[in-house]
């Protein structure tokens, strides 16, 4: 018999690396529940295509940006639009840095077609580790300028300001400090579906089933849904320290397990961790 694993988001297509790795392992029955919908915002678009356009991206000493970061696919899904209508744009970033934090991100980078960008820190997991690499890692690139060039976030309506607050951190020496300005590319939202969604796929699973926490979007419907099932035995695993905190502090809910990284893998060792008999996840 094997465990059912809700997801709370939509699976990838054409492949879904949390869905194969389930799966396949022949314990668990991974089964999708999408929380969140997508808009691009054409204000944060269109500062990218004119930054594009007009070379504001590079190495040289009169481009407004020497690098970009990423911390969700969403933003590249909404840079791979504007790529699209721009091209050239491995010439145009071929000379600057692109950190990013995940493999899942780091993979969606690298699928844009006809590209080929300088991609780091994708084995960083979070942003705090992130940012500390960027740190050390954007000094060397521009080893050569005492003072760094700033760096270009691309983010949604909703997200943690742990980098910025690193990079600019006013205790860092001016040589090392750098400038993050941050670009709402996208929004975020609840499905209306999501609830109704949520409760039809709980009445149809039983006692010892998953849930998978991917954002803090969401949290309130589902910790509202699972107040009573809870005692029949649902189990609660975030995809990383971001929605762990989110649910701490803002609803004092403590869930079962943290992944220890934001991976397929993470989750599937967070949980195996569990029913070892490894108790509690950090």
């Amino acid at each position: 018999m094997t465990t059912p694993i809700l997801l709370l988001k939509t699976k990838s297509k054409p492949h879904d690396g949390y869905a194969e790795l389930f799966a396949q392992s022949g314990k668990y029955e991974p089964i999708f529940v999408p929380v969140l919908e997508h808009k691009f915002l054409d204000a944060g678009l269109n500062v990218v295509r004119g930054l594009l356009r007009e070379g504001g991206i590079g190495r040289g000493e009169d481009a407004r940006y020497g690098g970009m970061i990423f911390t969700s696919q969403r933003a590249v899904e909404a840079f791979t639009g504007v790529v699209g209508e721009i091209g050239l744009v491995g010439e145009i970033l071929g000379d600057v840095p692109i950190y990013t934090v995940g493999p899942a991100t780091s993979r969606a980078l690298r699928s844009i077609p006809n590209t080929k960008l300088n991609i780091f820190g994708e084995e960083a997991g979070n942003g705090e580790v992130l940012a500390g690499y960027i740190l050390d890692h954007y000094a060397q690139w521009y080893q050569h300028r005492t003072v760094k060039p700033p760096l270009l976030f691309l983010v949604g309506e909703t997200r943690r300001d742990i980098i910025p607050k690193t990079l600019m951190n006013p205790s860092l020496p001016p040589e090392r400090r750098i400038q993050v300005d941050e670009l709402e590319v996208y929004g975020t939202g609840v499905m209306e579906s999501f609830e109704d969604d949520f409760r039809e796929v709980l009445a149809r699973t039983g006692e010892g089933r998953w849930v998978v926490v991917f954002s803090p979007t969401g949290c309130e419907v589902l910790l509202r849904l699972l107040k009573e099932k809870r005692e029949e035995g649902t189990r609660i695993i975030t995809i990383g320290p971001t929605t762990r905190d989110f649910l701490r502090d803002e609803f004092g809910f403590e869930p079962d397990v943290c992944a220890g990284r934001p991976s397929p893998e993470g989750l599937m060792e967070g949980i195996e961790g569990f029913e070892g008999g490894e108790g509690r996840g950090r």
